[in-house]
């Protein structure tokens, strides 16, 4: 897990980049801590910042690996781990005779391209952003990971093409090079922004810049000098039910769940340092522990909570860890806390995310850098085995269906007329819709009429369907849940999810590991028909009944049916009360009245805080927006970027 920062350069005067390249990496040093490096030619300047993880004393970066004849032909910057590096490695040797001079990762990804060209990426198991320079054909490949866990910046000009892990590193690297994409020349994206604002994150493959976008998930790229990138999808996951028949078919499937998550923790357990796991009080995480203690008996596990009722798994975990037994290690946060440190989380992000759980995960990534360098967490369950809440939606709905087209307008309509807080406004409201035009992930934060009172570029025209139509084409046929996981994979999931436990835990020098998002388990999960993934015939039906069930003798029966809770945070309650103030206070004190209407923003905290209109998600995607624009755009806000330096070598 480490940052990279690659150029290549339309001009062959690399070496004239090589200082700025250098004084980029340093805004992402928190990314990689233990060493820096740098390399370039004629053509192209690769650097590095590594978290050691894995053959700790070799490996080092840019990496430079060749074949017999040709040792230092391809030079390699790579961002994440491939778990079944060993088996690959020994492919590579049985069948290619490859040589290697480290025990690392890194030079079976640039060997497997050598001897088995651009479609080796696709027998990666692992989280990865790389780029491989050839330097006797003069072409730069790279590839992201099939789901996006690792991320990949890029700006293309003039100048050349220019990679990173940190978005806040090509923003440093134009000013230093005077290309015209430094902090001042970039300009906002407002389509980006209005989906912002409704999505709570930014969609791949956009960024809140308009000169900087994203390599999207499961692309695989080349690029020339003075020539722009040329991408291909490589991974494009799909759904494919096989239904079950008998006893014996539904046995068998439990038996697969089981016994590739087995394997796919036992290969994300592979390093050099000490790993621990994130616990809530969820199935998920619990599950992940349980498997992992088979490894290590004496896993730490992590959990964090609030000093409010409601808001707090710490119990459950705690009884989840002694089940399974292990250290624990418990992190509880207070709202000064937050408010302290928001400005810096928001700083580490590179664009806004509006999620209120990256502030315990924050809090939870200090901790757990004190005793591990590497965590394992459950993110990915939801989407792969069919467990968000939403996905019963289709079931609730199913009444609608049976409707006519005309009778299902007219409760639209009249679902406009119902004061807000009326129970069922909202129920008629998605039942007048197709799924295409009501679904677009598991984040609504601000409906349309509510975006148009404080959006000043509001555009009707403009849509989440922008960004859904693509994957509603794709799974066109499928059964709603599957259409839902699906939207879900390209939008929630790798713009929300993978994009705060990437930048939370790594603004920490903490490497983050899913397990769930490994391709062999997605092989598995997307097999599951529509009945293992939701039960019951109504609204009220299990969710993610496979996995469950499949978990039954690996995880303490206390968590085995619990509700989905994940890391709760009391935000209604604090911006009532103790964050009343604060909040008030960025909303004066920001610069965005050109973009918002500051005064609605306002007259929605005060709503807020009267009630009973709960505005609090609406209110801090405001607020989070406005913090970055403090620090981006205005640069009047500056939060103090720690050293990363960390007490214990773990």
């Amino acid at each position: 897990m480490c940052g990279l920062l690659g150029v290549l350069t339309a001009r062959a005067d690399a070496p004239d980049r090589a200082t700025a390249v250098t004084d980029a990496l340093r805004c992402a040093r928190h990314r990689g801590p233990d060493e820096s490096g740098e390399w370039h030619d004629a053509d192209v300047v690769l650097g590095f910042n590594r978290l050691s993880i894995i053959d700790l004393d070799h490996s080092h970066q840019p990496l430079r690996w060749g074949p017999p004849g040709s040792p230092d032909r391809y030079a390699l910057t790579f961002n994440g781990e491939v778990y079944n590096y060993l088996e690959l490695r020994a492919e590579l040797i049985a069948e290619h005779g490859a040589e290697f001079a480290t025990e690392g990762d890194g030079e079976v990804i640039v060997a497997a391209h050598h001897h088995w060209g651009p479609d080796a990426v696709r027998r990666l198991r692992g989280m990865f952003a790389f780029l491989i320079w050839d330097t006797e054909r003069r072409v730069l490949f790279g590839a992201r990971d099939p789901f996006g866990i690792k991320p990949l910046f890029v700006h293309t000009g003039p100048a050349g093409s220019a990679f990173a892990s940190e978005k806040k590193s090509l923003q440093q690297l134009g000013a230093g090079l005077g290309t015209g994409f430094g902090p001042s020349q970039l300009s906002l994206d407002e389509p980006a922004l209005q989906h912002y604002l409704v999505l709570q994150y930014v969609p791949e493959p956009a960024t809140m810049h308009r000169e900087i976008r994203r390599i999207e998930s499961g692309t695989m790229f080349t690029v020339r000098p003075g020539e722009a990138p040329v991408t291909e999808r490589y991974f494009t996951p799909a759904f494919s039910p096989v239904p079950l028949v008998g006893a014996a078919a539904r046995d068998a499937l439990r038996d697969r769940v089981t016994d590739v998550l087995r394997d796919s923790v036992a290969k994300h357990m592979r390093a050099d340092v000490t790993v621990g796991a994130f616990l809530s009080g969820g199935i998920d995480s619990t599950a992940i522990v349980a498997l992992a203690k088979e490894h290590n008996p004496d896993l730490i596990t992590f959990t964090t909570g609030f000093e409010r009722d409601g808001f707090s798994e710490v119990d459950v975990a705690a009884e989840s860890a002694a089940a399974i037994g292990g250290r624990h290690v418990i992190r509880t946060v207070k709202p000064d806390e937050v408010m302290d440190a928001l400005p810096l989380i928001v700083w580490y992000l590179d664009d806004p995310v509006a999620d209120p759980a990256l502030v315990p995960l924050w809090f939870i990534a200090r901790e757990a850098r004190q005793h591990v360098k590497v965590v394992l967490s459950g993110e990915g369950a939801d989407e792969l085995f069919g467990g968000y809440t939403i996905y019963r939606e289709p079931l609730s709905l199913a009444p609608f269906e049976k409707v006519p087209g005309a009778v299902r307008r007219l409760a639209g309509r009249l679902s406009t007329r119902m004061p807000e807080g009326v129970r069922g406004k909202d129920l008629l409201r998605r039942g007048a819709l197709s799924l295409e035009e009501r679904y677009y992930g598991n984040a609504r934060v601000f409906r349309d009429d509510q975006l148009a009172a404080v959006l000043r570029g509001y555009d009707p025209r403009r849509s989440h369907t922008e960004i859904t139509a693509r994957w509603y084409r794709e799974s066109a046929g499928w059964d709603p849940v599957a259409r839902m996981q699906h939207v879900d994979l390209f939008t929630w999931l790798r713009g929300d999810i993978l994009v705060k436990a990437d930048k939370v835990t790594m603004a920490n020098s903490l490497e983050l590991r899913v397990p769930f998002l490994d391709p062999e388990v997605f092989r598995v999960a997307s097999a599951i028909p529509l009945d293992h993934k939701i039960t019951g015939t109504n609204a009220s039906g299990t969710t993610k009944y496979a996995l469950r069930r499949a978990l039954e003798s690996v995880v303490p029966p206390h968590v085995l049916h619990r509700r989905k809770l994940g890391f709760p945070v009391p935000l209604r309650h604090w911006l009532r009360d103790e964050m009343y103030d604060w909040a008030a206070g960025i909303i004066a004190e920001s610069q965005t009245d050109h973009l918002l209407d500051l005064s609605a923003a306002r007259r929605m905290l005060d709503e807020h805080r009267v009630g009973p209109i709960d505005h609090s998600r609406r209110i801090w995607t405001l607020l989070v927006f406005m913090l970055w624009h403090g620090i981006t755009v205005e640069r009047r806000i500056r939060p103090e970027i720690p050293e990363p330096v960390y007490p214990v070598q773990v």
